[in-house]
């Protein structure tokens, strides 16, 4: 079957036709691209820099990204390689007129999807995309009929959607997985995403918090005890390992299990098994295992508060969730919804914030995240009182400072700052250093020390003042 044909057949027949993000510096080349890809069935956007797709990616995300290799600036495996960095599940075809062995190996060894030299097969290049669209979980994400898998977690954001993609890709297997982040960014949400994307979603899905039961009764809980076991077990008790076999088990806060308790947990882990209090038989158990947690597990481990062993039995594939102020796009879009599922609750005819209100919400630090918002919007939605909520009603919640924004030169000027202060950290306040860290000259460099009034003497370790000053400088 051609696999070009099948795909140009089914997104022709959708709504949502895949987008394709087209990179090359010859005009006459991005416009026969754009023609033919267009003709096959795909939304095409079209840029002639590395500089421009990269901004294109901050708008909108493409299915591919085709880029030409010889770009002005940015080449395209330097593209390649900032798109990999940002957007790491985002597959990437190279086409370059300049083709050679040595290139086609070091792109694919760097994790290009495909490289194809120029003139190009157009049957070729159209079955690569389709190849490379069939295995972008974000892709087929944008063609699917049924997203109840992710349902739970509303955004907008381009950094949920790559995080969202990589949760996908990540369900259609069984490794393990541990989730990081802060305190109400939404771990279990999306533990509980990747269970109802995965091959088990039809069978439990089963979450304990290892900190909020106390160690007497965690082991029992987990894996289970039978009668006479301990004082009050009057009865056998199933743990939460087999009342999640064949599903998943989320054991939220594992960072803050007892060091007892990890060894036995490596012991089922490596064995499949669990062997109940009391009990000399060990029960076998088809699990998988997503653990999250909000401290730091490597200082733990340094500290000999965690386990090495068990950190690399769970850590095999790691998912990072932002925290609610680094998706400030998101605010808007989860304040109207949890507004719409709270208002039948309390019996309100609320239908949404006024613009000062959802400024206030949105310029909010949010250390609480999510869960944060969740509660405010819930308070005053328990107080609203009329069809929009009010700014008052919002800052009684909050309860915190907004936020402050600044100016793009603010922002540029305290960047300009801390990025030399940082400089002079590293380099123990030698200026020379410094200067070719930043790549420009010592003269330029000390003026730019001047205009933030830092002095490198005072970043010295010993104290001692700076020995390369320039003179002619030192003078001005």
């Amino acid at each position: 079957m051609n696999h070009a044909s099948d795909a140009q057949g089914r997104t022709s027949s959708r709504h949502h036709r895949p987008r394709l993000l087209v990179v090359d510096d010859d005009a006459d080349m991005l416009r026969l691209l754009s023609m033919r890809l267009g003709a096959a069935g795909y939304q095409v956007s079209a840029v002639a820099s590395a500089e421009a797709a990269l901004a294109h990616l901050d708008i909108e995300r493409p299915q591919v990204v085709l880029s030409d290799v010889r770009l002005p600036g940015k080449d395209g495996l330097s593209l390649f390689d900032e798109i990999r960095r940002r957007h790491p599940a985002l597959p990437v075809i190279l086409l370059t007129a300049h083709g050679t062995i040595p290139d086609a190996v070091e792109a694919t060894s760097r994790g290009v999807f495909s490289y194809l030299t120029k003139p190009y097969d157009a049957r070729e290049l159209l079955d690569k995309i389709a190849q490379a669209i069939a295995l972008n979980p974000l892709a087929n994400d944008d063609q699917r009929t049924d997203e109840s898998w992710r349902s739970e977690l509303v955004s907008r954001s381009s950094r949920m959607a790559d995080l969202l993609a990589e949760a996908r890709l990540v369900a259609q297997g069984d490794a393990s997985v541990l989730l990081r982040g802060d305190s109400g960014t939404g771990k279990e949400v999306l533990a509980r995403a990747i269970h109802k994307a995965s091959q088990r979603a039809r069978k439990p899905f089963v979450a304990v918090n290892c900190g909020a039961i106390p160690e007497a009764l965690l082991e029992s809980e987990l894996f289970g005890h039978v009668k006479g076991a301990f004082t009050d077990a009057v009865s056998n008790h199933k743990g939460l390992f087999q009342a999640a076999d064949g599903g998943t088990l989320l054991l939220d806060e594992i960072g803050d299990m007892p060091p007892a308790l990890q060894v036995k947990l490596l012991r089922v882990l490596q064995e499949r098994a669990v062997r109940p209090l009391g009990s000399s038989q060990s029960i076998p158990v088809d699990v998988r295992i997503i653990s999250a947690t909000h401290r730091d597990l490597e200082a733990a481990m340094a500290q000999g508060q965690f386990r090495e062993d068990l950190y690399y039995r769970l850590n095999v594939v790691t998912l990072q969730l932002p925290t609610l102020a680094e998706r400030r796009e998101d605010i808007p879009l989860l304040s109207t919804h949890f507004l719409s599922l709270l208002a039948p609750k309390y019996g309100k005819r609320v239908s949404g914030f006024s613009p000062e209100a959802l400024k206030a919400l949105t310029l909010a630090q949010w250390p609480g995240n999510v869960r944060q918002l969740f509660n405010v919007v819930e308070q005053v939605c328990a107080l609203s009182t009329t069809p929009l909520v009010s700014l008052a009603l919002v800052q009684r919640a909050l309860r915190t400072p907004s936020v402050q924004v600044l100016s793009l030169a603010e922002a540029r000027q305290r960047f300009e700052r801390e990025y030399l202060v940082g400089l002079l950290k590293m380099t123990d306040g030698h200026v020379a250093d410094a200067a070719r860290l930043a790549q420009r000259n010592r003269t330029e460099f000390y003026r730019l020390l001047q205009k933030h009034d830092l002095t490198p003497g005072l970043f010295k370790s010993d104290g001692a003042p700076d020995a390369d000053i320039d003179p002619a400088v030192a003078a001005e």
